[in-house]
């Protein structure tokens, strides 16, 4: 095996295991799939069951679940499609705002401190190829991610 793509692989997944969306690192209180969820929702405006489950990946009966959960708990509603498609679509609440900009506040403040040892130009090339790395994913996925 190439050792370049070895090495990648391996730290791929320790990055995974290190996510900002575990409680030890990043203080999360959202489970990771609704703070995705909720980001999507942010950046792309209301969506319908299929929508999102095209856009995460996920199967309509898992997001069925978990969306009716976001319900519950306030932060998204459901609510008549805007253009007039029959299909209601979801929509992030002003409390999912609240709950989704502590949680990025959080994982922001958090990321300071573990690479408060690093130039900014290493952490700006760090995000440059991390942002380069999920564009090249997305691509291969065929479901991009907005961006700001």
């Amino acid at each position: 095996m190439n050792k370049t793509m070895d090495k990648i692989e391996f730290e791929a997944m320790l990055f995974g295991r290190y996510s900002l969306a575990s409680p030890q690192i990043g203080g999360r209180r959202l489970d990771r799939s609704v703070y995705m969820l909720l980001n999507r929702l942010r950046m792309a405006g209301p969506m319908t069951i299929g929508q999102l489950s095209q856009a995460v990946g996920q199967d309509v009966s898992t997001l069925n679940r978990r969306t009716a959960a976001m319900v519950r708990d306030g932060v998204v509603e459901r609510i008549p499609d805007p253009d007039g498609g029959m299909a209601r679509k979801f929509r992030i609440t002003a409390e999912g705002e609240r709950q989704l900009d502590r949680e990025r506040g959080e994982s922001i403040e958090t990321l300071a401190v573990i690479l408060a040892d690093w130039s900014p130009q290493d952490a700006a090339a760090f995000a440059d190829y991390l942002q380069r790395f999920n564009v090249d994913i997305e691509r291969y996925l065929g479901r991009p991610w907005p961006r700001p």
